[in-house]
């Protein structure tokens, strides 16, 4: 009993230090954005609503950024211009923090369970250093919507079709009718074969889209035929915020970016995604085809501001996941280290030292350091081979499956399995 306790109370003392090790990094480290995003949000939905103006036609004061999510974004963020200013930012923050920390738990909770670590413990550790990544810590200090979007995804491939639930597929369509970008997890679906979980999807973003043209119809007009293909209002390619393999192109010739070698690198990469996000499928790791798309989402939009870049955050936890599963040796070592590397680069602001010059080999390394992180997510994030069902195609290969305690089944048993850790 002694013992327990005297581990609870170390326990605590480790978190509350960590907590503050955090707090003071943050006061150093952490650009103060005040809630800009949120702002344009707030202003373009008091204009709409209480000005009688198009959402369309807003601009921030002394700026060039407006609204440009679709209409059922519009139709979502609605009850906004409804609230205080400060309401809004509370609720803001509590949904970024709300929607982490749960997708954190579905993630962390297995690992915890699998080494023996306080199941409590773990998850408050991971949630102090997912405070100090510098993604997140821009989500939630822009006002961003990364982490819902991000929550919208995982529900569907964590939680419903692994189970085999019949809505799976609703996040991932009002995610995407959001914001246009997660429609790749629709693309996903469909090259891994989940026709109705791409139909679900495809289905739910239009009936959502459709909804809100009815509702707004001039406003889906504009969007559609105008605000959709002003990309000027999104800002400059060539930014080192830009962290995609459309802003490494702009660097390069910030002038004149050569989009025949943005488009030739964004094919190369969507291969690569194809084919690795088709083997963790047929081995049933629903989680790493999770992290696999999100990498590749953000590398391929046009722009993929620092703050998108919270779609990592599965894949590094995967990391992890992946070493501890490792026997302890030489392969853990080295998964330990990869996420250590990418985690201390991710809240560094590294690029931020080649924000006025990005020339040179050593600007052209460093201003897109995240994006190398992505690709190499993406490229080497190892693949889990689940335990299938009986008659299921994995069972038929005859890879060899160990029982743990730790992931439910595809069918969605109340009894709990592990995997074994593979190399591909």
């Amino acid at each position: 009993m002694a013992q327990g306790a005297n581990r609870t109370t170390a326990q605590v003392g480790g978190v509350v230090l960590l907590a503050a090790a955090v707090t003071a990094f943050l006061a150093v480290a952490a650009v103060r954005h005040g809630f800009f995003d949120l702002k344009v949000y707030y202003g373009a939905l008091t204009w709409w609503v209480h000005d009688g103006g198009e959402i369309y036609d807003y601009l921030k004061p002394n700026t060039q950024y407006g609204f440009t999510y679709p209409p059922f974004a519009a139709l979502v963020m609605l009850p906004m211009a409804y609230l205080p200013w400060t309401a809004a930012i509370v609720v803001s923050v509590l949904a970024s923090v709300v929607t982490t920390a749960v997708l954190i738990w579905w993630l962390v909770d297995p690992i915890a369970r699998r080494s023996g670590w306080t199941r409590w413990f773990a998850l408050a550790v991971a949630l102090c250093l997912a405070a100090a990544f510098e993604p997140m810590r821009e989500t939630v200090n822009f006002g961003q919507v990364n982490t819902l979007l991000l929550f919208l995804v995982a529900v569907d491939l964590l939680r419903l079709l692994p189970a085999g639930n019949r809505w799976a597929g609703v996040g991932i369509g009002l995610a995407t009718a959001i914001k246009l970008t997660p429609g790749i997890f629709i693309v996903y679906l469909l090259l891994t074969g989940r026709w109705r979980a791409a139909l679900t999807a495809s289905g739910t973003a239009a009936g959502v889209s459709l909804l809100a043209g009815a509702l707004f119809p001039d406003a889906s007009r504009e969007f559609w035929t105008e605000a959709l293909w002003n990309t000027g209002r999104v800002g400059e390619l060539a930014f080192v915020s830009n962290q995609s393999l459309r802003g490494v192109v702009a660097r390069l010739d910030p002038q004149h970016p050569s989009t025949l070698l943005w488009l030739l690198l964004v094919l190369g990469t969507l291969a690569l995604w194809a084919w690795r996000s088709r083997a963790a499928v047929a081995v049933g790791d629903e989680a790493t085809g999770l992290a696999l798309t999100g990498a590749v989402m953000c590398l391929v939009s046009p722009v993929t501001w620092v703050h998108h870049l919270v779609w990592l955050l599965p894949a590094l936890i995967l990391l992890v996941d992946n070493a501890m599963a490792a026997p302890a040796g030489r392969r853990r070592r080295v998964l330990l280290v990869a996420a250590t590397i990418g985690y201390a680069l991710l809240i560094s602001r590294t690029v931020w030292f080649w924000e006025k010059d990005f020339t040179g080999v050593d600007g052209f390394l460093g201003s897109n350091a995240y994006v190398w992180i992505s690709l190499a997510l993406l490229a080497f994030l190892p693949i889990r081979r689940w335990l299938a069902p009986a008659g299921s195609v994995v069972e038929a290969s005859g890879v060899p499956q160990l029982d743990q305690p730790d992931r439910p089944t595809p069918a969605g048993e109340r009894h709990l399995i592990g995997r074994l850790l593979t190399v591909r």
